[in-house]
């Protein structure tokens, strides 16, 4: 029921999304196809969960990156104020580019619910997954648990999904029981493998009507598992055309928090528009494989 409401909502969005959701979407398929009723995981299925593990590595160098205050880090180089988005703003943006078609699949809900998922379980879960302890997939899986478990911050509210169902709920909980709501996601429209280039602002930025948002940052885990979150605060979401210097289009998500307030002083964005909490609005843009959830304006 939830899936081909799923697609209904997101047959209307046009160019809100890309490669992502039509992955989704095919996943949507392939579990009504299967069925989705309470089992383990198969050895088939753990083989094939096994081979899906190789495009790991990819997300653990970029999210380990992203975890240090270490504001020369090209992949921190996301992070703008709202004066910036104005056409023919230059600067520098780091994209990483992370096919998502190559990415870890989201599991059904009654596969995902039969694997262990906190840190007590570490043990079994890398046990179960056939990585050593001291291994780097062992410690990025520890990183994103651990992240998943932390307290959300003031006005906060989060939730890891490892199943496009538990992401789907948890998006009705934070936009409504009877919202519409779909998808919007970075689009790359040439094939460019430069990760950190200076981009110009092509168009106007176009804001998503967003009264209320969910945003799912993919991590790195042998499966699908993304960091969603909501907060109260007021955000604003945008679509930003963007040209790079070697010629790469970008059709990029960016996402705006007017109050930064409650944030840690330690957050990489502070050190990088070298400002302060709740002094200026922070904005970032959005890579390929993370999702901006958003309700669908009534007008449409």
């Amino acid at each position: 029921m939830e899936s081909s409401s799923f697609k209904g909502r997101i047959m209307g969005s046009g160019l809100a999304f890309w490669c992502p959701l039509l992955h989704l979407l095919l996943l949507v398929l392939v579990m009504c196809a299967q069925g989705i009723a309470g089992r383990k995981l198969t050895e088939e299925q753990l083989e094939t969960t096994h081979k899906l593990m190789k495009p790991m590595d990819q997300r653990i160098q970029a999210h380990h990156s992203s975890s240090h205050m270490d504001h020369m880090d090209p992949s921190h180089m996301i992070f703008f104020t709202i004066k910036d988005l104005k056409v023919g703003k230059t600067m520098p943006i780091y994209f990483p580019k992370r096919d998502p078609s190559k990415s870890p699949r989201l599991l059904p809900r009654s596969q995902a619910d039969s694997i262990p998922f906190s840190s007590e379980q570490l043990p079994h879960l890398l046990e179960f997954f056939s990585f050593s302890k001291d291994s780097h997939q062992a410690q990025a899986m520890e990183d994103t648990i651990r992240q998943c478990e932390i307290e959300p911050i003031k006005g906060e509210t989060k939730f890891c999904p490892t199943s496009l169902e538990s992401m789907l709920d948890f998006t009705h909980s934070m936009l409504g029981p009877n919202t519409r709501f779909t998808a919007v996601a970075t689009a790359h429209l040439t094939n460019s493998t430069t990760l950190f280039q200076n981009y110009t602002i092509l168009k106007e930025p176009k804001e998503i009507f967003a009264p209320k948002m969910v945003a799912c940052h993919n991590m790195p885990y042998p499966y699908a598992v993304f960091y969603c979150h909501s907060q109260q605060s007021v955000n604003k979401v945008y679509k930003v055309e963007l040209g790079g210097e070697d010629g790469d289009r970008v059709d990029a998500v960016a996402v705006c928090h007017l109050d930064t307030s409650d944030w840690s002083p330690n957050h990489a964005s502070f050190s990088v528009l070298r400002i302060k909490p709740g002094t200026s609005p922070v904005c970032h843009f959005f890579p390929a494989d993370n999702l901006v959830w958003v309700p669908t304006p009534t007008s449409v």
